[in-house]
């Protein structure tokens, strides 16, 4: 910042500091006191200003904003996510005392309480290769929130070094017997780096899958972020077996075998607070083993029911559910729709001291402390229903079944959520109706389902538009009609609907995460009468229109006329529905 000048017959105040004066906010006795203090320690007369509580910092901002033209924001009116202040360490926003809030084209905005900082605005404008703009905010406020935006880059982004790479403590699952894990290929110490940062590399990109591909001539990696699938790496096909050896290796499979399909687990200590989770599935392919990772982390069940995309009533509905002493909640979906996030989001806000949870999961993807988690294992006969059985001696409150594959598994469940138990599972069907009909299909008595089924969620993923750079889309009535939408709908003067455009925040792609589509169906006693009069899929969905459920289409068009989506995504997940 700008010093106050020293001559031979006193000091000459600053700018900041005359303004303070001049707004009747110091004297100028006390101006040039804190002055001459900020000098000797080497630090800014705003954050002394405000240290010694001379100056209310609202003042201070409000003040500087008048004096050197620069706008004023309030940090607390403003929702920020850290992403423009990601390319930059600690030690620069340390030094700087200054945090970048958001990007605009070739410009970033950057957040000072003193504007005449020049050398921290230069050093941004060098570390992110952008033009920098000053916005004027409070003191205290930047600090708390300078200390939130490296808190959250501590948990979410690993800056390693080599070193760093090669030393990362790995734990597999369990060792197949005989297995020999110090196999040369698989532990050079320049493949270890590289898997190594390929995983954490994922992680910090956000992605939920990493795969590993062998071709004729090439190999290839590929992450799945939001969704979508895109090539990050090509290393030599000469070392693609070194590779698949190293994860192998690293989830504990068997390296000789390369004949059938594996299944393994890695659990990877990125600090001692936080440790990721991988879910490692091998396929032999033509030309050698695809190997594909999923990236399992725990933090994602404690996001809250709010992150998920319930609209308020499919929210009331679900934490109902989860009110109930005994029933059953069938989570449906297709592969990778978000069923087991769903689920375990339920799980963390059941999960207090005075209930006791246990779940069989195929394996058990998030670990959440305080939850009793089995995996199934059919090779000793550890099964689903097997599981079930032992649970019901366990003095359950509730109980979580990874997914409902048998008649079986469905009668043990039905029985514990008829005996006073919660009962929470899976299945794979297209939308709610279809689940009751598939529990029937399987040999489920109808009086059962009628007389234990809570609640219903079809659910799926759809990639969420950047709020940075999404715009109003230009599409003719008849084909917004034809879409789904009414008349009155279209008539109303807000009505807007949003479609990608692609900016730096979302790195061109006009998408920044995803948000679920959900059918949250309630079993209402005149669907059991229904089905007790052998009612068919269309009839409960008749019956669920009747009631004011909408189905997944009708739910994917809200969040498009919320502008959370576009009519892409909503095709993309809901059409035929």
């Amino acid at each position: 910042m700008t010093i106050a000048q020293q001559s031979q017959t006193g000091v000459f105040l600053s700018g900041l500091a005359r303004r303070l004066v001049v707004d009747g906010l110091l004297t100028e006795e006390a101006a040039k006191t804190h002055q001459i203090k900020a000098q000797k320690a080497g630090q800014p007369l705003v954050a002394a200003l405000v240290e010694a509580k001379a100056v209310n910092p609202a003042a201070i901002a409000e003040a500087a904003s008048a004096e050197f033209g620069v706008p004023q924001l309030d940090l607390s009116a403003v929702e920020l996510d850290f992403a423009a202040a990601k390319e930059l360490s600690e030690k620069v926003l340390r030094k700087a005392h200054a945090l970048p809030l958001f990007k605009r084209g070739k410009k970033t905005y950057v957040a000072v309480s003193d504007p005449t900082n020049l050398a921290a605005l230069d050093e941004i404008k060098f570390a992110t290769g952008q033009q920098t703009e000053a916005v004027i905010v409070e003191e205290d406020k930047l600090a708390k929130l300078l200390d939130a935006a490296i808190q959250a880059q501590s948990e979410t982004h690993m800056d390693l070094g080599e070193a760093g790479l090669e030393d990362l403590e790995v734990e597999g699952g369990e060792a197949e017997a005989g297995h020999d894990v110090t196999r040369a290929d698989a532990e050079d110490a320049p493949i270890i780096r590289y898997i190594n940062k390929i995983l954490v590399d994922a992680i910090n990109a956000g992605a939920s899958d990493i795969h590993f591909e062998p071709y004729e001539k090439t190999f290839r990696i590929r992450y799945r972020r939001d969704g979508e699938l895109k090539t990050i790496a090509q290393p030599p096909i000469s070392q693609a077996q070194r590779l698949a050896a190293r994860v192998k290796v690293m989830s504990r499979l068997d390296l000789a075998e390369r004949r059938v399909p594996q299944d393994g687990r890695i659990k990877l200590y990125l600090s001692k607070t936080r440790a990721i989770d991988f879910r490692v599935s091998t396929c032999p392919t033509l030309f050698g083993e695809k190997i594909v990772c999923r990236i399992l982390d725990p933090s994602s069940a404690k996001l809250g029911i709010d992150a998920l995309g319930y609209e308020p009533e499919q929210k009331e509905a679900y934490l109902k559910a989860l009110e109930q002493p005994q029933g059953m909640i069938l989570v449906t979906g297709p592969t990778g729709s978000g069923k087991t996030v769903s689920l375990y989001t339920g799980l963390n806000i059941l999960n207090t001291d005075d209930i006791n949870i246990s779940t069989a999961e195929d394996p058990a993807e998030i670990n959440l402390p305080g939850i009793n988690q089995v995996n199934v294992n059919p090779k000793v006969g550890l099964t689903f229903a097997a599981a079930l059985r032992s649970f019901l001696r366990q003095d359950p409150d509730v109980i979580m079944v990874g997914e409902i594959r048998d008649l079986e598994t469905a009668e043990i469940a039905i029985k514990a959520a008829q005996t006073g138990h919660l009962v929470l599972s899976t299945l794979h069907t297209n939308d709610a109706p279809q689940t009751i009909v598939r529990m029937m299909n399987m040999g489920v008595p109808a009086y059962n389902l009628a007389s234990t089924l809570t609640l219903i969620i079809a659910q799926r993923l759809a990639r969420r538009l950047c709020g940075s750079c999404k715009r109003p889309a230009n599409i003719p009535k008849p084909e917004m009609l034809r879409q789904g939408f009414s008349e009155e709908e279209i008539g109303r003067p807000d009505f807007a609907i949003h479609e990608a455009v692609g900016c730096d925040q979302c790195e061109n792609s006009g998408y920044k995460g995803r948000t679920g589509i959900y059918q949250v169906m309630p079993f209402s006693d005149a669907m059991g009468r229904i089905i007790m009069e052998g009612g068919n899929a269309i009839d409960i969905a008749d019956q669920a229109k009747k009631e004011g459920i909408k189905d997944l289409r009708q739910a994917a068009l809200v969040k498009v006329r919320n502008g959370v989506i576009d009519l892409l995504q909503a095709n993309a997940c809901t059409m035929g529905e």
